[in-house]
């Protein structure tokens, strides 16, 4: 602890944001530069706490306090060493995490939180411009062959850790580019691609090999996994919409949202999405159903389409502006959450429930009918309180139900949990010798920085896993976690 009155003297600040009517012209990230000198002030807030709960927050179980310490003395090479110690890509979660080590900060109890997750990106981002993060390939091969569905958060932390503990690691992506759910779901203005490109640079110059176009259990057959190689880990998401089984849903204009949010991807990346398929908002009414992450993410690129006007419907109540009594610290706090997105426009609305979609006579959607309900679980309709809202285009972002089976998990024939997540024990192996699961494939949707945290811990199990097994290699060789 460097600056030990640092807490009582210094303020939380963040980055500004730039201006609303500047941004929502590009597809850029969304904040100005932070100065060095508030960089290293906000690392001085954090306290001497004796017991730092931010750690239990953290799914990754980042050092913060060390780091933090490491930024206000200006020591940032070592910060960044403390950071990859428990973290492979800091770079995503220092954009896109909600910070529930935040949530837990000691401060936080009377004070605003330390600004942990702005130390985090300050720290890599200023290890890459200095040049200290580079390739770590391993000194000694293990001779064991291991194969990675999926490119997600989950799978490039997997495969980062396998192949530095000497393993030949393949990764295979259905998609023509790797990064999973970073590249095709997430927003360039909340993650820009090149962030994750100068990541695969690292890991390709560190021996990963990456298959693109190869969708495991449709082009290509799960016996090529099963019979080539000696692990394989499946960390292929949870992908399968929830979906909204009311009067007029077939109707044209309605999609998923991650129908819509990867072609905007692709569009960043300077591809032609076919006219007669494009999913666009500009000019129109949209609805949004859902309020979470990926409906904000809808909210952020409808406005940047230059939507005619969005509103975004929630069936839960409304939070409080402040934590909830029934979540206190250092619990992950119910309260209202307000993303970039929000401040950008859209009309925002809790208690709302779909009843009915309605159309043209080509078939498109025309308008949502709603109602007003009360707090779950009976979500009772209030008297009186039925509205309608023009709808020409209306976004699913109603959350996930797991993997899809069909194709790998079914013919793999891996059992699942009850909640439909392919099941796994404690060592995260499957029912299949030899074939492991994480990430959201295994614990349901969740957060970037829970598929890293499992990746890493997936890693550790599957190499201990191939060592165990051989007959010339020391099973005491183990990940550093």
């Amino acid at each position: 602890m460097g600056k030990v009155t640092g807490f009582l003297e210094i303020q939380r600040e963040q980055p500004t944001r730039r201006k609303v009517d500047v941004r929502l012209q590009d597809w850029q990230e969304i904040y100005e530069p932070f100065g060095e000198e508030k960089q290293r002030e906000q690392g001085a807030r954090c306290m001497d706490c004796g017991v730092p709960f931010c750690h239990s927050g953290c799914p990754v179980n980042n050092l913060i306090p060390d780091w933090n310490d490491l930024v206000y003395s200006g020591r940032w090479e070592n910060a960044i060493r403390r950071l990859h110690a428990t973290n492979n890509f800091p770079e995503f979660t220092g954009r896109i995490c909600p910070a529930p080590c935040e949530a837990a900060c000691v401060l936080g109890i009377n004070q605003p939180a330390v600004s942990i997750k702005l130390i985090e990106r300050s720290i890599v981002e200023r290890a890459w411009e200095e040049g200290w993060i580079h390739p770590e390939p391993p000194q000694e091969k293990s001779g064991r062959r291991v194969a990675v569905v999926g490119s997600g958060p989950a799978g490039l932390a997997a495969a980062q850790q396998l192949r530095r503990a000497g393993h030949s690691v393949t990764v295979y992506e259905k998609n023509d580019r790797i990064g999973g759910l970073l590249r095709y779901g997430i927003p360039n203005f909340k993650l820009e691609k090149h962030i994750i490109d100068r990541r695969l640079e690292q890991m390709r110059a560190e021996g990963v090999t990456f298959v693109t176009n190869a969708h495991v259990g449709i082009n290509v057959p799960v016996e090529t996994l099963t019979d080539e190689y000696d692990a394989v880990l499946l960390t292929g998401g949870a992908e399968r919409p929830r979906d909204l089984p009311i009067a007029g849903r077939e109707l044209k204009g309605i999609h998923f949202a991650m129908e819509f949010l990867p072609q905007q991807n692709r569009r960043c990346e300077g591809d032609l999405v076919d006219p007669a398929l494009a999913i666009l908002a500009e000019g129109k009414s949209v609805v949004i159903l859902g309020g979470g992450d990926t409906g904000a993410d809808c909210l952020g690129t409808s406005l940047r389409q230059h939507a005619k006007i969005v509103h975004q419907y929630e069936i839960m109540q409304k939070p409080p502006d402040v934590r909830a009594a029934s979540t206190p610290w250092p619990m992950w706090p119910s309260q209202l959450r307000t993303e970039s997105s929000h401040e950008e426009g859209g009309v925002r609305d809790w208690g709302i429930n779909s009843v009915s979609f309605t159309g043209d006579e080509q078939g498109r959607v025309k308008q949502l009918h709603a109602v007003r309900v009360g707090p779950p679980p009976k979500f009772a309709p209030s008297v009186g309180s039925e509205f309608t809202v023009e709808a020409d285009l209306v976004l699913l972002a109603l959350g996930f139900l797991g993997p899809v089976r069909s194709g790998m998990i079914e013919q793999l024939g891996l059992k699942l949990d009850p909640r439909g997540n392919v099941a796994t024990n404690a060592d995260y192996m499957t029912s299949v010798d030899g074939v492991f699961a994480a990430g959201d494939m295994r614990r349901g949707q969740s957060l970037v920085v829970w598929a890293i945290s499992e990746g890493r811990k997936a890693a550790e199990a599957v190499n201990h896993y191939l060592f165990a097994r051989s007959t010339s290699l020391p099973v005491s060789r183990r990940i550093l976690m």
